[in-house]
């Protein structure tokens, strides 16, 4: 159970650092390249599309890692799972009012306020792709020391 705990951990963390680290370093760079109303409307279905993948991603990640530590792993797994369960307050709490700026029905889409807003997002979106990265090396690391 414990190697079972271990793997789904690493690799529901793993996928969502990469898919965090894909958007913060591609995606959201391309479409803040194109003019703001472009980059606002293609922003909201990526937004929701991603939300359905990596939210459970983070989720799973964070229980497998907690079983993983109750189950007899080093303390390290119960860090890595607290490091990628973060993410989700870190969304609700604070990036949530910037999402809910940029959904809003009826805002000029094309403003100055948007632009900032989009720009305000991708900063934000960067700690969730720093600290689901922190938490893959940690998981990978350890997964990979002790198997060594």
């Amino acid at each position: 159970m414990l190697e079972i705990a271990q793997f789904i951990a690493t690799l529901g963390c793993t996928v969502f650092s990469g898919a965090a680290i894909y958007i913060s370093l591609v995606e959201h760079p391309a479409r803040m390249q194109c003019d703001t109303r472009t980059a606002a409307t293609v922003w909201a279905p990526s937004y929701r599309r991603a939300t359905i993948m990596q939210a459970p991603l983070a989720v799973l990640s964070c229980i497998a890692g907690i079983a993983a530590w109750w189950l007899g792993g080093a303390a390290i797994w119960l860090v890595g799972a607290l490091l990628i369960g973060s993410v989700v307050p870190f969304t609700l709490i604070i990036i949530k009012p910037t999402n809910a700026q940029l959904l809003t029905q009826g805002r000029d889409l094309a403003s100055a306020e948007t632009r900032a807003s989009l720009e305000k997002w991708g900063r934000l979106h960067a700690v969730r792709s720093v600290s689901s990265l922190a938490a893959s090396l940690i998981f990978l690391t350890t997964a990979l020391i002790r198997h060594a």
